[in-house]
């Protein structure tokens, strides 16, 4: 080697390595992110005039760098601000923190066929859901230890697009368990959830007070919450007894589950939430009643829980807000649900009721199966698999309803995301701040769109869904993950990199 060699390759190595400081600090390394992010660099701004923070909309620009928000910068103080990393600018459409659906059911392992993780999770990307926490049961066999959460994860890893997190099952066979039960919240469980009616699952059979007592106690230890399905029994035969009682009617199944139902069990829900209270035997530990559909007596007694110091929260789901018995036509099963679509003046004081504070937050509670088990065919609502399936609309089904009541930007992001976030603890999640997770979703309010053959939608069974044949105003553009654009207008990330989410 001569000299001039010598001389000339240290000065080549070092320009070498200044232009990898200069090009990649805010490149991504392309081999590993191509497949997770439709947009191939870790470090950009996304930009637009409005920008839903926790104190309030700003025209601005979020910085994003790796999976993080590092900064937000108002229109005003940009002064050159922008110059360094990648700019996506989306005018006038709304950015938003991603959804965060507590209350979904994606049957994986073992019932695949109804949905699954891939074909769940890429619906949920396309509606906006940058988050979902998936429920104990229709799957098999349910999550109700260690090892059968153990098979969930295992299930979800490569094959989901959003973060997903999981609700361990209480159930008779482990509410007494203590081992059980804290294997399973060790494990990773964000929470559990209990039926205090018949699921319709073998595995997953029915609880009552003393046993919600006893995980209230377990959940306290971890400071998790229980989400409970309350209804309970009552003598159904009796409200068939009069009139006539055709199983194609939707007035037939509406009187086989009265109100009475959803109020007896949040009374006796009741009893044992006051342990919860601050000094309670049961502090730390927090009871959540989920998809309200009664907005009377049962609304009002969880109110009266609030004020008392109870740790409670209440959920409702758009399908509760969007539609009402009187419109449900014969035979149309894919509007059969448990707790059921009341009437009209229901749907307007559940609107209230969240209007106003009292319902909390909203979910999904995106519960499909497969078509046959809806008895299209034969049409009769006491037989027919219940469940809404809903996870792509559910963005543009609140928006386009809520419109009426005058809902805004903030609110949505409230109910969708921000409590949401609080009650799955995921102090990272539900809001477009410093430090949090870059999940955002882009999309158009204004936009109108109609729920047919022609719209692309990624749930495993379109067909079973009572959105379809819907028009909606609310178009989703983008969603973000942890900083990867994992869909955008119609096409999904190459690899399915979301993150299984395990409490700590």
């Amino acid at each position: 080697m001569d000299y001039l060699q010598l001389r000339v390759l240290p000065l080549l190595a070092l320009l070498a390595s200044l232009l990898y400081f200069f090009y990649f600090q805010d490149s991504p390394t392309l081999f590993e992110r191509s497949d997770c992010s439709l947009f191939p660099y870790n470090h950009y701004w996304i930009i637009s005039k409005r920008i839903v923070t926790p104190h309030g909309i700003i025209s601005g620009a979020v910085e994003v760098k790796e999976e993080k928000i590092v900064s937000i910068i108002k229109e005003e103080d940009w002064h050159g601000n922008l110059k360094r990393g990648q700019i996506i600018d989306y005018g006038e459409a709304v950015v938003m923190p991603g959804l965060i659906d507590v209350h979904a059911h994606l049957d994986d392992p073992g019932r695949t066929e109804w949905e699954g993780f891939p074909s769940g999770t890429r619906a949920a990307a396309a509606g906006g859901i940058t988050t979902l926490i998936d429920m104990p049961l229709n799957n098999f066999p349910s999550t109700v230890s260690a090892e059968t959460l153990k098979l969930k994860i295992d299930a979800a890893e490569k094959n989901i697009y959003v973060d997903v997190g999981f609700w361990g099952g209480l159930v008779p066979e482990n509410a007494f368990d203590a081992n059980s039960l804290e294997a399973l919240l060790s494990a990773g469980a964000l929470g559990l959830k209990s039926f205090m009616c018949p699921s319709g699952i073998s595995d997953f059979p029915m609880t009552n007070s003393s046993h919600i007592k006893e995980g209230l106690s377990i959940l306290a230890k971890y400071r998790r919450p229980l989400l409970v399905h309350a209804e309970i029994p009552q003598d159904s035969e009796s409200y068939l007894e009069d009139g006539e009682n055709d199983p194609r009617s939707y007035s037939t199944y509406l009187k086989t589950r009265p109100p009475s139902w959803e109020e007896a069990a949040i009374r006796e829900l009741l009893t044992v939430s006051k342990d919860t209270r601050i000094g309670g035997p049961a502090e730390g530990a927090h009871l959540h009643v989920v998809h309200l559909s009664d907005a009377g007596f049962s609304l009002q007694l969880l109110k009266e829980a609030k004020s008392n110091g109870d740790s409670v929260t209440v959920e409702t789901c758009p399908h509760y807000l969007a539609f009402s018995a009187e419109e449900i036509k014969d035979g149309d099963t894919r509007f059969k649900c448990a707790p059921p679509i009341r009437d009209a003046a229901n749907k307007e004081r559940l609107w209230m009721a969240l209007l106003e504070g009292d319902i909390d937050m909203l979910s999904s509670d995106h519960s499909p199966s497969v078509p046959d088990l809806k008895l299209f065919d034969e049409g009769n609502f006491l037989k027919a698999w219940g469940g809404i399936s809903s996870l792509q609309f559910v963005l543009p089904v609140t928006w386009s309803h809520g419109r009426q009541y005058g809902v805004t930007l903030e609110q949505l992001a409230l109910w969708w995301s921000e409590r949401p976030a609080k009650l799955a603890g995921q102090d990272l999640k539900g809001a477009i701040a410093v430090g949090n997770h870059a999940d955002i979703t882009i999309w158009e309010p204004n936009v109108e769109f109609e729920l047919n053959n022609d719209l692309p939608v990624y749930l495993k069974h379109p067909s079973i869904s009572a959105y379809m044949g819907s028009k909606l105003s609310g178009k989703v553009l983008a969603t973000f993950v942890r900083g990867n654009l994992v869909y955008k207008e119609g096409k999904h990330a190459p690899a399915a990199c979301g993150a299984p989410i395990l409490a700590t």
